[in-house]
């Protein structure tokens, strides 16, 4: 894969970070884009919030219980800027999360940061 992105002249950890977290995602994402599409709103947040949970509850820990296992310094690389739109993120799905009804305008927010977060990744 790292051979494949030198070809695009991009950058191989972030680049094969995002095709790892595409490929995770993709089923659950593509029957909770369904959900919503059948107007059943709580069941494809649910099912945002199951893959979401599932991948990075595990993965994390898993990641870090093999560094202490094998000795290796685990680095969370995330730059500056990242943390910033981190925090971002994270303060809209409290108010997504928090509310009674989710708005269109909410989801739009969401797309508009994760499409900076992908000008930023390049």
């Amino acid at each position: 894969m790292t051979a494949a992105l030198g070809v695009f002249h991009q950058p191989a950890i972030a680049v094969g970070g995002v095709f790892i977290a595409i490929i995770v995602f993709t089923p659950e994402s593509i029957t909770a884009v369904k959900a919503a599409m059948n107007d059943e709103m709580q069941r494809a947040i649910n099912l945002c919030l199951g893959a979401f949970v599932s991948t990075v509850g595990l993965t994390v820990p898993a990641v870090l219980v093999i560094g202490l296992i094998t000795g290796k310094q685990v680095i969370m690389g995330i730059t500056n800027a990242e943390i910033v739109l981190f925090i971002i993120t994270a303060a809209l799905s409290v108010l997504t999360f928090n509310g009674q009804r989710t708005s269109l305008i909410q989801g739009y927010v969401h797309l508009t940061v994760f499409a900076v977060f992908g000008l930023l990744l390049f």
